[in-house]
């Protein structure tokens, strides 16, 4: 994954919001931001399916919401917000799995250009003891740890990224979360002998 420059993107994207540009924001931000959030998709989903599927709804509902973005946060943790919606659609979505949507809009081509200039190296393998702990665990527990470890986003970014369905989460309970994920990971780690008793 190229590093990006995330106060130039920001910045980029906010200019061309207050342009009235939404189209060239929103292509700016799935082009700049897509594949980190694809590779989230993927660690999250543990399906490239189901990931390609929910980076499409990704695209999709970026590109139909860029335009009510209200500036609360970083456009990034707006990103991961959709994202994280995509992540419980594509769960609840049993249809999903039996047909696929019709990719005919601009918001869909531009979403199969991210996911097929991704590298391949950047899927998700097991990387040994630590990934299958971490495929143990369900896709919020999973998500906690990518915002907060992988891509260290601050607490209140994650509280707000994680806050949806009309329920509003605060730093508080967001770190009170990340330490039973850490509790529940030192547990399985234990059971299976991965870590060193004193």
């Amino acid at each position: 994954m190229r590093p990006v420059d995330r106060e130039a993107v920001e910045a980029s994207i906010r200019a061309l919001l207050d342009a009235r540009d939404a189209r060239g924001a929103a292509t700016a931000a799935v082009r700049s931001y897509g594949p980190q959030i694809l590779a989230y998709l993927r660690a999250v989903l543990r399906d490239e399916d189901a990931a390609a599927e929910a980076f499409s709804r990704f695209a999709e509902g970026l590109w139909k919401g860029i335009a009510r973005f209200r500036g609360d946060a970083a456009v990034l943790t707006w990103a991961y917000r959709v994202a994280w919606g995509a992540v419980r659609e594509v769960r609840r979505d049993p249809y999903r799995r039996r047909a696929r949507r019709l990719e005919t809009s601009e918001a869909s081509r531009l979403a199969a250009e991210v996911r097929e200039s991704t590298a391949s190296h950047l899927r998700p393998r097991d990387k040994g003891a630590v990934e299958r702990l971490r495929a143990s665990l369900d896709p919020g527990e999973r998500t906690l740890l990518i915002l907060r470890l992988d891509r260290d986003l601050p607490w209140r970014d994650v509280a707000m990224i994680l806050s949806g369905d009309g329920a509003t989460l605060d730093e508080a309970t967001v770190r009170k979360r990340y330490e039973r994920v850490k509790a529940k990971l030192r547990k399985l780690a234990s059971a299976e002998g991965l870590l060193a008793t004193r």
